[in-house]
């Protein structure tokens, strides 16, 4: 089943059960893949990695969102942001734990040959691509960092 056919399905059972939080998160998800969907460079179809950037996309977002409120001691907008990010996160694949994350990284390393700061970019580059929707890129980055520095 596709990204596009489980979030109208879900879209529909939050509309059945009246749960504002996630209609509010359903629809955002389902702007994004039509505005995508309908840019000159885009195909028509999205891939498998399209969605997945998509759904990190407005996660990242709401969390940002709700670190903001959150500094401006608004707890009360920070907490639907949370809830939302948190309803996205389902849509994604399992992310990893920081230990196979490590491995991972550590496999990149050992795979190219990088030996200090200046690999970074083509360490971030090729564990990016690997670790795709399975870990969040701040995570990577700083076990990239452990490990080459």
């Amino acid at each position: 089943m596709s990204l596009e056919l489980k979030i109208t399905t879900s879209l529909k059972e939050a509309m059945k059960t009246k749960n504002q939080t996630a209609l509010t998160a359903l629809r955002a998800v389902k702007s994004a893949i039509l505005l995508h969907k309908t840019q000159k460079s885009s195909v028509g179809e999205l891939s498998q990695e399209d969605e997945i950037k998509i759904l990190q996309k407005l996660v990242k977002q709401r969390k940002d969102s709700a670190d903001i409120y959150k500094d401006q001691g608004r707890n009360d907008l920070a907490d639907p942001e949370l809830k939302e990010a948190e309803l996205i996160q389902q849509f994604l694949p399992k992310s990893l734990s920081e230990d196979e994350v490590k491995e991972i990284v550590k496999s990149v390393i050992d795979e190219i040959g990088a030996e200090g700061m200046k690999d970074m970019g083509k360490v971030m580059g090729i564990s990016t691509k690997k670790l795709m929707g399975k870990a969040d890129g701040k995570m990577i980055s700083t076990i990239v960092r452990e490990f080459l520095s």
